[in-house]
């Protein structure tokens, strides 16, 4: 028989200590009414064990996705956000009159991004407009030379033509008259003798043949002047020939100078820098009143819309990444966000065959290492949340 000794318990000089107190007791002496106090401890035991093999379940649990997680997936750390990213470069020297654009700015394709001093290039463009407008009152002249001068040759020689056709018929006039008097002459001479005629009508055809003679020879030196007259105005007319040679070296003095023009028009567009295409500007290296060289690096942009993952896969796992192949991908700077790529080109040979020291390995001491090969994935843009640069796991299943 159990047997309990009832023993007074220890009052506070507080009431309201004891007030607080009386409850408590009163609902434990309930409790061990109810409650044998023999089985509490097994109760608590019970509980324990079920916690303990909770947690080994759950401890199995997870190391059996893990398991097959790591059996059935390759996981690839190696790998980042990657773009087009552009450098913009001078292709003439100057000093930078203005950067309008900063580091982070999104620009419009078109827009003005750097102004590089552009007074003389302007000086030169109205220089060479200048001589391209004396070329062409130059040229304007030479065509008004040669209109007149083939009015001028061109009449003149028809007045020296008609001057030969004149010569020609007073020597054939001239010549009838000698036919004429030659023939007088010889009649007077025949008759002479017998006293048919005179003595001086004889004298007389004499005289008529020999003046008629001078006129043969007067009428032939004028046709032959006349015929050196249309000579004459025949090569007064190749002038026109000399003019024209003028007028067709203008062409390629023109020419020379348009290409001068369309050159001096190309370096002042070059002058100013537009934006490509629509991006963002990644980082600027001049400032206003710098002096920049042809081929200076002035400003990095990228096009953040078309963005892709480069990874380097091991060669052990290249043969599950195909072309065409769909993965996982999770970023680093987005936890708890997913997106899926596709496997769009993988490289034809090891990053290692790239390296700025290769190894020959000529000792002959060989450590073999798994290499690593690019593979290039499609990934869709997300409003911009994906930059270049940033660190990205992809995911790949080993099953087809």
């Amino acid at each position: 028989m159990d047997q309990r000794v009832n023993r007074p318990e220890r009052q506070s000089d507080d009431p309201e200590i004891n007030l607080r107190t009386a409850p408590d007791k009163e609902t434990q002496a309930a409790s061990e009414a109810v409650s044998p106090p023999g089985r509490a401890r097994p109760r608590r035991l019970r509980l324990r064990l079920y916690g303990a093999i909770l947690a080994a379940l759950i401890v199995i649990g997870a190391g059996g996705w893990w398991l097959w997680q790591q059996f059935t997936h390759v996981f690839v750390t190696d790998a980042r956000v990657a773009a087009d990213i552009v450098a913009i470069s001078s292709r003439v020297p100057g000093w930078v009159t203005a950067v309008d654009v900063i580091a982070g700015d999104a620009v419009h394709k078109g827009d003005v991004l750097v102004r590089i001093d552009e007074r003389e290039s302007h000086l030169r463009a109205q220089e060479l407009d200048a001589q391209l407008a004396g070329v062409a009152r130059r040229r304007e002249e030479i065509e008004a030379r040669i209109v007149l001068t083939d009015h001028q040759t061109q009449s003149r020689i028809t007045a020296r033509q008609a001057a030969v056709r004149a010569a020609e018929a007073a020597l054939a006039a001239a010549k009838a008259q000698r036919n004429l008097a030659k023939t007088e002459n010889a009649r007077a001479e025949k008759l002479a003798p017998g006293g048919a005629i005179t003595r001086a009508y004889l004298d007389q055809t004499r005289a008529a043949l020999e003046t008629a003679r001078q006129q043969v020879l007067s009428a032939q030196a004028g046709l032959e002047s006349a015929r050196a007259a249309v000579a004459e105005a025949e090569a007064a007319r190749g002038e026109l020939a000399v003019l024209q040679r003028q007028l067709a070296e203008l062409g390629p003095e023109e020419q020379r100078l348009r290409a001068q023009r369309e050159r001096a028009a190309l370096d002042l567009e070059d002058r100013t820098i537009l934006m490509p295409f629509d991006g963002v500007v990644d980082q600027t290296f001049i400032d206003e009143g710098e002096y920049v060289t042809p081929g200076q690096r002035l400003l990095m942009i990228h096009d953040p819309d078309h963005v892709r993952v480069e990874a380097n896969i091991k060669e052990t796992d290249i043969r599950f990444f195909r072309p065409g192949k769909t993965v996982t991908i999770t970023v680093d700077a987005l936890p708890g966000r997913r997106f899926e790529g596709t496997v769009t080109r993988v490289g034809q040979a090891a990053t290692s065959e790239f390296a700025l020291l290769p190894n020959p390995n000529p000792s002959g001491n060989f450590t073999k290492i798994t290499q690593r090969l690019p593979v290039r994935i499609a990934v869709q843009q997300d409003d911009g949340e994906l930059k270049p640069g940033m660190m990205v796991e992809v995911e790949a299943t080993t099953g087809d």
